[in-house]
């Protein structure tokens, strides 16, 4: 199978819920194809599937977090989400590389730093702890050079405001000035959604 057979095989499986438990070994061979482009659908998809099936993709967790190391930034990317994904339904299963995901709070990619936060609301939906000491990396963001991270960034204070109000009350002058502020209009919206739920609490 050709590679852009075998992307179209792995569209189909990826709307084939069904399958997925029964697929994760098949997926996870994959990680090791010579094709960029079927690497990234592998692991885009195994973070779905590991949304669903936590502990079945556990196996392919070392191999998965492996890519964060990649030059790659779409695999890096890719490797990022698909932790997050299957963090937020068992945190344990990815706890050994959890502390390494802040490295790319500072990626060099933009996407790359988009995909963190992302990763990181998907697990703080539910496991709000370990976020606490945290919250200054996150601040950051909020400044960042570009418009979609920073239009990401108050939505783990918005995650976590929710959940966890006394880790966002020290940030909320800070969320306040930047909706006032910042010169794109979804960043100002989104951190007065985070500032909204924060203060309902």
């Amino acid at each position: 199978m050709n590679e852009s057979e075998l992307y179209k095989e792995l569209g189909v499986l990826t709307k084939n819920r069904n399958k997925w438990e029964e697929s994760i070994p098949y997926v996870s061979s994959l990680l090791t194809h010579e094709s960029e482009k079927i690497k990234a659908k592998a692991l885009w998809l195994l973070g779905e599937m590991g949304l669903v099936y936590p502990q079945l993709v556990q196996d392919a967790v070392l191999t998965i977090a492996s890519f964060c190391d990649s030059p790659i930034p779409l695999l890096r990317e890719r490797a990022v989400n698909a932790l997050g994904r299957i963090g937020r339904s068992d945190y344990r299963v990815i706890e050994p590389y959890w502390t390494s995901l802040f490295q790319f709070a500072s990626d060099e990619d933009a996407k790359v730093r988009l995909s963190f936060i992302w990763a990181s609301e998907n697990i703080a939906t539910n496991t709000p702890d370990v976020y606490e000491n945290y919250m200054t990396i996150f601040a950051e963001l909020l400044y960042d050079v570009d418009d979609k991270v920073r239009m990401e960034a108050p939505e783990i204070f918005r995650v976590l405001g929710k959940r966890r109000p006394e880790f966002v009350r020290p940030f909320l002058e800070q969320l306040q000035k930047i909706s006032e502020t910042d010169n794109n209009r979804v960043v100002r919206i989104h951190c007065l959604g985070a500032i909204k739920v924060t203060v309902s609490k």
